[in-house]
């Protein structure tokens, strides 16, 4: 009898540790009236006209815990994207590899990235940047939501899987001519260029992708992921989340008691221009477009039985090339020259940051979610659109999902091609080599498991 009793709750602790739990998390992140917008680039903080929330999820019971954390801010960085990684990893109890935090790019929000700021600081430009006492209190936040999140998680025994095509939202930014070079740059309001709203959408993705977290019959989390920057009009202080916020908390108000994160895909070189004139009335029209197909995707989910076991997490760190348009020398000799502009003095801190930080051997880590037949890449900067489309093709009947924006410092990262194509992302200001494209198709393939 002792023999069978024990054995009974050895099976008993089997079976619980198969079980995936998951917990959510959400916290107010918005920055104080006065705080620098857009890394400085736009008037700062005056008036708040909609919260800034960062929010997530944990994953529970396959290993270490799985942090998925999401901002409504324009960048975290470098230096800061480590310790936002760090403090989560901490507050969940399992280690930095395993937590991955993104921003969705609104511009009428803060960045975050403590060694540029040090390093501005040590040239007289301290708080111009960003507002690094705000973001730790940010993180101190963070640290308790996610504490508090852990005892409540609940039992997940299904996943939903989902795809809504979204209407008249994305189209490409780089419209190029008859010679392959950019001629002209269609931005987030192109709209009010008549050869900008009539040229064709170009490349994009136009569907969002949906993952849904079950227990039963009851639905307690939803992942959506898209890619476009999110701008419908910018730059004047006023603080908010844009469409892409107007849209999760549409489809958060008609999901009562679900927890809805979304998140950015590989959207640098896309935006709303082709249906975006800036007017302040488009920003609710844009909402409604992306809310509609977040709703498609919701109701044309596949739901799959799910456990622990179904839980993959893979990282593969990869050095980026930079630039050879960097050079230490110049850059340093902008920041220090006031007579300058201050955004290309700030830009100069911000390049010679990652210039620093790169050479000096740090990787970036690329990270792959595997859960049932879904996968996940979490990836950095403002990647072009082209890498979220070649993963979907990489394994095409899977369901292959990407959030973007991750490690902020890289800026625009672009396919080979795209250097020798001009235009604003590759021709200007991106931090990394045209080799860039190499690196990461390799990476992807190794987190998704494809041969070259």
């Amino acid at each position: 009898m002792t023999r069978l009793i024990i054995a009974f709750f050895g099976m008993a602790s089997l079976l619980h540790a198969a079980e995936l739990h998951i917990a959510s998390f959400n916290v107010d992140a918005t920055p104080p009236i006065g705080s620098p917008l857009c890394n400085g680039a736009v008037k700062p903080a005056k008036e708040i006209v909609t919260p800034l929330t960062a929010r997530g999820m944990v994953l529970l019971g396959a290993g270490q815990p799985i942090v998925l954390c999401a901002f409504d801010w324009v960048g975290i960085a470098n230096e800061s994207h480590d310790a936002f990684r760090q403090a989560l990893a901490e507050a969940a109890g399992t280690s930095v590899d395993r937590v991955t935090v993104h921003t969705l790019h609104q511009h009428d929000a803060p960045g975050s990235d403590f060694a540029t700021e040090r390093l501005l600081a040590e040239h007289g430009m301290s708080g111009l940047y960003s507002n690094a006492e705000f973001d730790r209190a940010v993180m101190q936040r963070l640290v308790a939501a996610v504490k508090e999140s852990l005892p409540q998680a609940q039992p997940v025994t299904h996943i939903g899987l989902g795809v809504g095509k979204v209407e008249k939202v994305a189209s490409n930014r780089r419209i190029l001519g008859p010679e392959g070079r950019v001629i002209l740059q269609r931005q987030s309001s192109g709209g009010k260029n008549p050869a900008a709203r009539e040229a064709p959408e170009g490349t994009i993705d136009p569907l969002v992708r949906l993952i849904a977290f079950w227990n039963g019959d009851k639905a307690v989390a939803v992942l959506t992921y898209y890619a476009t920057h999110p701008q419908s009009y910018y730059g004047q202080g006023l603080v908010n989340w844009d469409f892409v916020g107007m849209a999760r908390e549409l489809r958060a108000e008609a999901l009562p008691g679900v927890a809805c994160v979304h998140f950015d895909g590989a959207g640098g070189n896309v935006a709303a221009g082709k249906y975006n004139d800036g007017a302040k009335d488009n920003r609710p029209v844009l909402a409604q477009r992306l809310a509609d197909g977040m709703k498609l995707a919701w109701e044309s989910q596949t739901k799959h039985a799910i456990t622990a076991a179904d839980v993959k997490w893979t990282v593969e760190p990869v050095s980026m090339p930079v630039r050879d348009t960097l050079i230490e020398e110049a850059l340093l000799t902008k920041l220090k020259d006031e007579s300058q502009k201050q955004p290309d003095r700030i830009r100069a801190a911000r390049d010679l940051t990652f210039l620093r930080r790169t050479r000096g051997g740090h990787q970036i880590p690329l990270s792959c979610l595997q859960i049932g037949p879904a996968r996940v890449l979490h990836m950095p900067g403002e990647l072009f659109v082209e890498y979220q489309i070649a993963a979907q093709q990489m394994r095409p009947d899977d369901f292959i999902a990407m959030a973007a924006y991750g490690d902020y410092g890289t800026g625009y990262i672009g396919t080979e091609i795209a250097y020798g194509q001009g235009g604003y992302e590759t021709g200007i200001v991106s931090r990394v080599a045209p080799q860039v494209e190499k690196v990461l198709m390799e990476g992807m393939r190794k987190l998704l498991e494809v041969k070259p």
